[in-house]
């Protein structure tokens, strides 16, 4: 009896799991469907990385972010992206580092809160890669950043059926430039920003 209901609760199991399993990521970046988008924070991350006293490289994570997103795969050039990211939530798994850095040496978050993009140009670069230039404010600072960016995939999110768009991008900027320059050149001043990002479809 026990391995018969062990047995049903395994079919019961496969049978709920099966759409999510099903189904297939669209990586033809053709294919997305145009629209405005959201930033879905909870799967977005902000990444940075700079190398420490020439040792070793050293991470930290900017959580939170928010923004939007809108595009249209017939006319790539026309994209427009934009997006925030509260520094005070800076985290290197480093507490009293992290405090840190929100101070006024670093972020100066209590100053300036808040790190923002916004696209000026896009450049398709290939099938599914672009040159998003734009406006970077940190710091209370602004600058011109190129972000290098991959389509990873769209599909429909089988937990909450939003389409949904995944990007990764990559751009590399000068953190002195930016009023940021405790330790440089000790800890670099070219400082690595990688992001991972999703951007769920709103309704029209």
């Amino acid at each position: 009896m026990k391995r018969i209901f062990a047995s049903a609760l395994v079919a019961a199991s496969l049978v709920v799991a099966a759409p999510i399993v099903a189904q297939q990521a669209n990586q033809n970046a053709a294919e997305v469907q145009a629209g405005i988008y959201a930033l879905d924070s909870h799967h977005t991350l902000v990444r940075f990385s700079v190398v420490h006293f020439g040792i070793s490289d050293f991470f930290g994570t900017l959580p939170g972010a928010s923004g939007t997103l809108s595009v249209d795969p017939k006319n790539v050039a026309s994209a427009k992206l934009d997006v925030s990211v509260p520094v005070a939530t800076v985290s290197t798994t480093n507490k009293v580092l992290d405090e840190e850095l929100v101070g006024a040496e670093w972020f100066d978050a209590a100053k300036f809160p808040t790190m923002r993009f916004v696209s000026t140009k896009v450049v398709k670069t290939g099938k599914s890669t672009a040159d998003v230039t734009g406006n970077l404010t940190l710091h209370g600072v602004t600058k011109p950043v190129t972000l290098k960016a991959t389509f990873k995939a769209g599909a429909v999110n089988p937990m909450n059926k939003a389409y949904t768009l995944g990007f990764n991008a990559t751009g590399v900027i000068k953190r002195t430039e930016f009023g940021v320059s405790k330790y440089a050149p000790m800890v670099s001043d070219d400082t690595t920003i990688a992001i991972t990002a999703a951007f769920e479809k709103q309704a029209k």
